[in-house]
């Protein structure tokens, strides 16, 4: 996989694992420790990082157009097959190119990592997936029409605003359970956990894209339609195993987004992580540019038949 990044000119770097922030989404969980100086000191508070994201944007500001990185990643209150507190997170950037040619690494990396563990299926919980045939594309909405039947635009104003409410109400009436005081980002994450992911990265993978741009804290919004976003997830056997952007670089809007979603993970959990200063100075400076999270580990226990994400990854407690 490195030899396949690196032979397309990108470069790999080492993100620090303890950042000033680990991360600005509301549902997001970190670790957390406290720095001291050589006398004992408080120096402050420092977190183990999400996602290497913050550090490899830092780097396209600095001038680096195509960085990647393998790194560890921290998630608390994680587990389960498919989920670890730490993890390797692969993610890469290409700057001045679109989201599309994103697309194009994934359907890549598929076929890698089979050929690398000599297979040609992808295989999980009983469902397979073929990593040498072209992906399907489907958009959030097509989806939410074709697995849920639910018109999930109808919820979403022209603006981007959504409409708790009216997704409630759509909710039902497809016959999905959705409670009286869950919001719009509620029921739309119910409906893709239960009624639209198990469906996904059948027979061959599937990209979903065009996300709402409500639940696209980084992304920025189509030209064509502010309502949706230039987000795609990759899946194959019904599994999610990357998130890719268009990045949004316009600071004071990812600033005003930030915020609201430490809002609501105030409101939610009761908490919520600074901000990072020195990123969103960077990503004032920083090239248009399209990344990509891809869940490594994952990736692994698909292409080697794994049923349980602990057999291909080394955990702490010897889970």
């Amino acid at each position: 996989m490195r030899r396949h990044f690196e032979g397309a000119g990108f470069v790999e770097a080492d993100p620090p694992q303890l950042q000033a922030s680990p991360g600005n989404e509301a549902h997001l969980h970190a670790f957390r420790t406290e720095r001291h100086g050589v006398d004992g000191t408080p120096l402050g508070t420092l977190y183990l990082h999400t996602s290497p994201e913050f550090a490899l944007k830092k780097l396209l500001a600095a001038g680096e157009e195509r960085p990647f990185a393998f790194a560890h990643v921290f998630r608390d209150r994680e587990d389960g097959p498919r989920h670890r507190a730490e993890f390797v997170m692969l993610e890469w950037y290409r700057a001045g190119e679109p989201y599309e040619r994103l697309m194009t690494d994934c359907a890549d990396v598929l076929r890698i990592a089979a050929g690398a563990a000599g297979t040609t299926r992808l295989e999980h919980g009983g469902r397979a997936a073929d990593p040498f045939a072209e992906p399907e594309r489907l958009t959030v909405a097509e989806a939410f029409d074709r697995f849920a039947g639910i018109d999930l635009m109808a919820t979403v104003a022209p603006d981007g605003a959504t409409d708790a409410d009216a997704l409630r109400h759509a909710t039902r009436a497809a016959g999905l359970r959705a409670a009286d005081d869950d919001t719009w980002s509620d029921l739309f994450s119910k409906a893709v956990a239960g009624s639209i992911e198990p469906r996904l990265g059948l027979g061959r993978p599937t990209i979903l894209c065009e996300y709402p741009t409500a639940e696209a804290a980084l992304a920025r919004a189509k030209p064509s339609d502010p309502r949706v976003a230039e987000r795609f997830e990759l899946y194959a056997c019904g599994v999610e195993l990357a998130n890719g952007f268009g990045e949004l670089t316009d600071a004071k809007e990812q600033r005003r987004r930030f915020l609201a979603e430490m809002d609501e993970k105030e409101r939610v959990h009761g908490g919520r992580y600074p901000l990072d200063e020195d990123f969103l100075a960077a990503l004032a400076v920083m090239p248009e540019a399209s990344g990509i999270a891809l869940g490594f580990d994952r990736l692994v226990m698909l292409a080697t038949g794994a049923g349980h994400i602990g057999q291909v990854t080394w955990a702490a407690g010897g889970g």
